[in-house]
Parts: structure tokens; C-alpha cells; sequence
């Protein structure tokens, strides 16, 4: 017993013709006769008496068209949710990017959406951390990528990928003959940072154990930017050290890449994440945008196991 078959036997009903069924269902009367009669032969009962014009069901023949129908609707529910879903996969979604990661992930993120997703129009905007939850929380954004775990019960994060963390160094500091970086002696002072408000600094903060109070009015931090494109270029032309995470790394030219250094004795990392609300119900969608953006992220850095390394905000 098949779908195919219960649909013959319901056209048959329907129509209380074997031609003008056939017809309907798009195969020839010889083959809907004919797996009607091994549907027939499977449950050892006559459906349709066959010496009537029109034809008609028997009396069990009744029964089965019945049990029959309501098969089917079941059956057409199924593709019905399906469909409703796909459908769902069309339409416009409402991304926020922190800076820190936007400036690498955009350009990838858009050319794969463009060539692979047409369907789905990506609207990204970027911004800080704290203003891309309150967004995300009035329904003004659809989804965020993010740095966590920011552990927000209003939130619900889907984890991407895992970068690390890499010093980069200026020619003209010290500790630019080491071939890697020793936080345990690495000094506030020659630290280069980005602005309070970006995630990145708080966790630049962690990784290198540095109190609150190292940033008072005694400290010689001689500049604070909101980018990290900027940094490097202060770093170029003067002592010190910024840290910066894996992607950005990956995009600098091979001059650059010269003053990248690892840290000594640790692997540290940033957890990716897109994030959404906890309410947000366009499941298939949001798959989707995950995705788009891990087909726009170096396999390499979406091994889970990097969890185990990732510094908190």
C-alpha cells in the first residue's frame, strides 16, 4: 500500500469513472486500474464494484475510501508544514554586526547571501554590543552577531565560530625579537585599546588579568580607539602592543602579519555567536542566515573544542 494508491482510489470515488480518474491523476487508465486491483489483492477485498455504471465502492470498498481520506489530509498536512517553512526561508532579515567584527564578516557574509541565498534580503547594521541587545529585544533587530557568552536570559545565542587572540606588535617596541608574548609580563602600559563601550576590551581586559585599577588617572594609555584598523596603524609608527582577534588577523597584508605574535603558553578565544531572541520564531530563517555567515567563516575556526578556550566578556 502506497499514497499513489489511495489517491486513485479516492479519484476513482471522486469521479465514479476509471478514464476520467486516470485522466486527473496524470497516468493512463491501465496503469491506475492496475494498482488499484494489487491494492485490491493486498488487502483481499473489492473497493469498487466494477459491474456498476458509474462505478461504485462496496460496502467495505466505503470504508477504506474513507480511512483513505483521511490519510491523505494527514499526509498533505505534512507537505503543508513543509512548504509554510520553506516559504518562511524568503524575506527580509534585520542583522546586527558589533565593529570588531563587521569590518571582515560583511564583505563575505553579503557576496555569499548575493550568489547562494537570493531569496533572503540581509539588512545589516552595525553597532556596540549594549545597543545591538536592546534592539534585539524590542524586535528592532531579527538577529545579532555577537561576542559572548553574554549568558542574557532574554537572549538565545547560536554559537559560530571561535577565533583567537594574537599580539600584534610594533617594530619599534622591545618585544618585538620575541617570537611569542608572555602576558604574565606583558605591561598596561604598552597596551594599545579600544573604547569602553566596544566587547573587545573587556576581553582584552580579562586575557591579560588587568585590573580596573590600571586605567586610572596614573596609567599612560596615550590613546583610545573605536577601531582596530586604527591601532595598528598608531602600532606601525609607534611602541607597543594591541590585541586582536583571528579574522582580522587573517585580512592583513603579509608586512603586517609580520608583527603578529601568539601568546606564550595558551590558546585564547572569542565565542561568535548569532544571537536572537528568545521569542524569535522564524526557525527556518534564522537557519539559514547561520548558514550564510558559517559558509563565510574558515572551517578551522568552528571546531567546538575551541569553547574550552574562550576568554568571557
Amino acid at each position: 500500500m502506497n499514497i499513489q494508491q489511495l489517491e486513485y482510489i479516492v479519484a476513482v470515488d471522486n469521479f465514479r469513472h476509471f478514464a476520467k480518474a486516470a485522466e486527473s491523476c496524470c497516468i493512463t487508465q491501465p496503469t491506475l486500474s492496475m494498482m488499484i486491483q494489487k491494492l485490491e489483492e493486498e488487502l483481499n477485498v473489492k473497493i469498487f464494484d466494477r459491474s456498476k455504471h458509474p462505478v461504485e465502492p462496496t460496502v467495505i470498498g466505503r470504508q477504506v475510501i474513507d480511512q483513505a481520506r483521511v490519510s491523505l489530509k494527514y499526509f498533505n498536512q505534512i507537505k503543508e508544514v513543509v512548504d509554510s517553512e520553506q516559504r518562511m526561508a524568503k524575506g527580509t532579515f534585520k542583522l546586527g554586526i558589533i565593529p570588531t567584527i563587521a569590518s571582515y564578516l560583511v564583505p563575505v557574509v553579503l557576496h555569499k547571501q548575493y550568489s547562494d541565498y537570493c531569496d533572503v534580503e540581509l539588512v545589516l547594521k552595525e553597532n556596540t554590543t549594549g545597543n545591538l541587545i536592546i534592539q534585539l529585544l524590542n524586535g528592532t533587530l531579527d538577529g545579532g552577531v555577537l561576542a559572548g557568552p553574554l549568558n542574557h536570559p532574554g537572549l538565545v545565542e547560536h554559537p559560530i565560530y571561535y577565533e583567537k587572540f594574537y599580539a600584534y606588535v610594533s617594530p619599534y617596541d622591545k618585544a618585538y625579537e620575541a617570537k611569542e608574548i608572555d602576558l604574565d609580563k606583558l605591561d598596561i602600559e604598552d597596551v594599545w585599546l579600544l573604547e569602553n563601550e566596544h566587547c573587545l576590551r573587556g576581553q582584552i581586559e580579562r586575557l591579560c588579568q588587568m585590573k580596573k585599577k590600571s586605567f586610572g588617572s596614573d596609567a599612560k594609555i596615550k590613546y583610545e580607539s573605536g577601531s582596530i584598523d586604527t591601532l595598528i596603524n598608531v602600532i606601525d609608527y609607534n611602541p607597543g602592543i594591541t590585541i586582536i582577534p583571528e579574522m582580522h588577523a587573517m585580512g592583513l597584508s603579509e608586512e603586517k602579519q609580520e608583527n603578529l605574535r601568539p601568546f606564550k603558553n595558551m590558546t585564547a578565544v572569542r565565542e561568535v555567536s548569532l544571537v536572537v531572541s528568545k521569542d524569535y520564531v522564524r526557525k527556518t530563517l534564522l537557519n539559514v542566515i547561520l548558514d550564510i555567515i558559517r559558509g563565510s567563516v574558515p572551517k578551522s575556526m568552528q571546531d567546538p573544542k575551541l569553547k574550552a578556550h574562550v576568554v568571557d566578556l
